[in-house]
């Protein structure tokens, strides 16, 4: 059973942030093209990541263009797809890419299953593909046996679950990863790694981020290994005020004693 403490974490001048987007810095919506993350949010991430040299990155299951779309006009470090591809703070690229006649034969199959499942949706990364069945819930068992069966056939692929979602994605890509390459480089290498994210995806971030001690919190509710928990998207944008507002901090401690920080621990 997990119990949660309302005591946020102490969090040092010397952290390394990284951010899930959909679900943890935006609200999640019916469809993808709709979510927006507020620019308000945007100024308090750019400010946060100015304050720690620039560590702080995007980790996200959406690609990097889409990434920077909604990150318009501040450029990030990214790593997008679960980590297939990724953006270092110098600009340069990583990018895990399949073979081309296996990404179009993958496409043509999942566009012909999909058309036979109304309301379902897929979205194709190049790299990888993202079925949809939030406006068809009835169908999230057939989207992940027809997943399981392109794992089985192309072994260079899997699966990933998530929210209304099923995705297919490059072997030993990962969230987690991503992250663990992040920490490797200027100006992430010796910081204490802090990772927010919501989803089942992120939880391979919160498992890399907890071996080396640092922060993993948990937005929403639902089983997890990250130490620490926020209840939505609005407590995210609240934390990212009160750790860029110093002047806020007396306010923050006072709050915490009388027992309404949202921030809790899970134990």
């Amino acid at each position: 059973m997990t119990v949660s403490r309302t005591v946020p974490p102490e969090l040092s001048a010397n952290c390394a942030y990284f951010f899930d987007l959909d679900g943890t810095l935006a609200e999640i919506k019916p469809h993808p093209d709709q979510v927006t993350v507020p620019q308000t949010i945007l100024q308090l991430l750019h400010r946060l990541a100015t304050h720690n040299a620039g560590a702080l990155a995007l980790i996200s299951g959406r690609s990097m263009t889409e990434l920077d779309a909604l990150t318009h006009p501040i450029r990030f470090p990214l790593a997008g797809v679960h980590g297939a591809e990724r953006r270092d703070i110098k600009g340069h690229t990583h990018i895990v890419r399949l073979p081309q006649d296996v990404e179009h034969d993958i496409s043509v199959l999942l566009h012909a299953a999909l058309a036979n499942m109304p309301g379902t949706t897929l979205e194709t990364k190049g790299m990888a593909f993202a079925l949809h069945y939030r406006q068809a819930p009835q169908h999230e068992a057939a989207l992940l046996a027809l997943a399981e069966r392109i794992t089985r056939r192309w072994p260079q692929l899997a699966l990933q679950p998530g929210k209304c979602v099923v995705e297919i994605k490059p072997k030993g890509t990962s969230k987690g990863e991503a992250i663990a390459a992040f920490m490797q480089e200027a100006p992430f290498a010796g910081r204490i790694p802090v990772f927010v994210g919501d989803d089942l995806t992120d939880e391979a971030g919160f498992a890399v981020v907890n071996r080396v001690d640092g922060i993993s919190v948990k937005v929403g509710s639902g089983a997890t290994q990250a130490m620490w928990r926020l209840a939505g998207v609005t407590d995210v944008w609240r934390w990212l005020e009160q750790i860029n507002c110093p002047q806020q901090d007396q306010k923050a401690t006072n709050d915490r004693r009388d027992g309404h920080e949202s921030f809790s621990r899970s134990l």
